[in-house]
């Protein structure tokens, strides 16, 4: 064999491994990190004709890349598979982006709202902080405190019944309608689904129970809770929930909290492009955290 024809396999070879990698767009919710091993554990959304959707370790070639993340966090990233290895590059904080009219209006409010709404009464709560205690009420006419909660894991959205868009209020209350079937056996229990209407004055306990009826909620284990303006306001601010009226509805922005069994702020999801599954993924790793 002469060197030349030596050479030339060699980079054949090289070349072969190189086109051989594979690179996936995905997105994925953060549910684990662990620095020490560069890796990161998130629900992943399906690749087509490679996998379906499905929770799995990621490794990075870079630990810097976990610095921006957290539990919860919706993150994009390239998924590089090769022959022997697969890990994620370019990994990146997927940002709520809308080019619909409501979440337009509501950031640009929002920054008026920031302005009269800095007391600590109202101010947004950090992933980790303690939820301070509420009283509301729900669609059976009962009082409902989070005290009375307390060592429950709660997944909270924030909804109101005539929202006339399909992907808005009713996406967000299918998604808890999702983790109703889902952890059916650790409803009440264990879990338990708050949805937290941003138009009181219209959305009376009545009107709630009609609405719960949609969604087959169990009104023990599924909560629909209204109560005085001031008092959904305040519980909404406190999560970074803003809504006014405009033109016979609500603007609004669109969150989804979970508060672990120490009633600590475990996530706030904004908007509306995580799915179900990945919520209920997050929500399992809640679920399964004993003291």
């Amino acid at each position: 064999m002469t060197r030349e024809i030596a050479v030339a396999m060699l980079l054949s070879v090289g070349a072969g491994s190189v086109w051989a990698a594979q690179r996936y767009p995905v997105t994925g919710l953060v549910l684990k990190i662990d620095p020490a091993h560069r890796t990161f554990v998130a629900s992943c959304t399906a690749i087509p004709g490679y996998m379906e959707a499905m929770v799995m370790p990621i490794a990075v070639r870079d630990g810097k890349a976990l610095d921006s993340l957290k539990p919860s966090t919706l993150v994009d990233f390239t998924l590089v598979v090769t022959d022997d290895d697969s890990y994620a590059e370019n990994v990146r904080v997927h940002r709520y982006q809308s080019m619909e009219v409501e979440p337009l209006l509501t950031q640009r409010l929002q920054l008026l709202a920031a302005v009269g709404h800095m007391d600590s009464a109202t101010a947004e709560l950090a992933l980790g902080a303690p939820v301070p205690d509420f009283t509301l009420t729900d669609q059976a006419g009962r009082n409902v405190s989070l005290s009375q909660l307390a060592g429950k894991v709660l997944v909270s959205s924030f909804i109101y019944t005539s929202c006339p868009l399909p992907n808005y209020c009713f996406r967000l209350s299918n998604n808890l309608g999702r983790l109703q079937k889902r952890f059916a056996d650790r409803m009440g229990s264990d879990l338990v689904l708050l949805s937290v209407t941003i138009d009181p004055v219209h959305d009376t306990p009545e009107v709630l129970a009609k609405y719960a009826a949609t969604w087959k909620a169990d009104a023990n284990s599924w909560h629909f809770l209204t109560g005085p303006k001031p008092d959904v306001q305040t519980v909404c601010r406190r999560f970074g929930v803003n809504f006014w009226p405009d033109e016979g509805a609500l603007t609004h922005s669109l969150h989804t909290i979970v508060i672990d069994r120490q009633g600590k702020l475990a996530a706030n999801f904004e908007g509306n492009e995580f799915t179900a599954e990945q919520l209920g993924d997050f929500v399992g790793t809640v679920l399964g955290k004993r003291e």
